[in-house]
């Protein structure tokens, strides 16, 4: 977190984790399709001839509270291929919440666990608290063969603290509940630490608020809460599944 008082700016970082064609950019592009002009910024891509994240995607969701301060949420992805860990590690640096995207079928399990395995690596070699930073977990491509059954999915969410969401990325699904559940989860570690509520006037709801009353939330779980957005948008996601 970046909290600049003279400016009266706060910027946010969240980085979207996990393995190699796992889904990472398909979820900023979605959500950058579904966020209105007004709060989204240009989503930054470099990719390899294959469809592959070469660098890092980086999606800027931008607005102004009612006390005054600027506020930038950036999504940030890291490349999945396993050479690429040096720019992993440097993309995580100074993260305040990770999304981790997981792909659900079965034979990619030991994929995932050395992705997992190498998130909690790059978090320690970057300071950042392993206990401290949430980590959401995605559960990717729900909608394959061989995919992870709703009970074993239930299983992974006693298994540890963190929130697991499913997802078919490409057609959207899950997408925004992720979104949501991770800038939750930033928010609140952040208030505890920075006392944004008190110090900012910011409060979760707010927070929350002014981001997805901007964003097209139809057909998805948010939708009873946040409703219509303003100039929300639709158009079809690409990239990795």
């Amino acid at each position: 977190m970046q909290l600049n008082h003279a400016q009266r700016e706060l910027t946010l970082k969240i980085v979207y984790y996990g393995p190699g064609l796992s889904g990472k950019t398909t979820n900023l592009r979605h959500l950058h399709a579904r966020a209105s002009a007004e709060v989204r910024g240009r989503l930054l891509t470099v990719e390899t001839h294959d469809d592959r994240t070469l660098f890092f995607d980086l999606l800027p969701v931008f607005f102004s509270t009612s006390s005054g301060f600027k506020v930038k949420v950036k999504l940030f992805t890291v490349p999945g291929q396993v050479i690429h860990n040096a720019t992993r590690r440097i993309v995580l640096q100074g993260a305040d919440a990770v999304a981790f995207i997981a792909d659900s079928r079965r034979s990619a399990t030991a994929d995932n666990n050395a992705y997992w395995r190498n998130l909690q690596e790059n978090m320690k070699e970057n300071g950042l608290d392993v206990d401290q930073v949430p980590v959401v977990i995605q559960f990717n491509k729900r909608d394959l063969p061989d995919a992870r059954s709703d009970a074993e999915m239930e299983v992974a969410r006693k298994r540890g603290s963190e929130a697991v969401v499913g997802a078919v990325a490409l057609k959207g699904e899950g997408v925004l509940e992720t979104f949501h559940a991770v800038a939750q989860a930033a928010y609140r570690r952040l208030d505890a630490r920075a006392h944004l509520a008190r110090n900012v006037g910011l409060t979760e709801e707010e927070f929350l608020e002014q981001i997805f009353r901007r964003m097209d939330v139809t057909g998805t779980e948010l939708e009873a809460r946040y409703g219509q957005p303003a100039g929300g948008e639709r158009s079809g996601s690409g990239g990795g599944r």
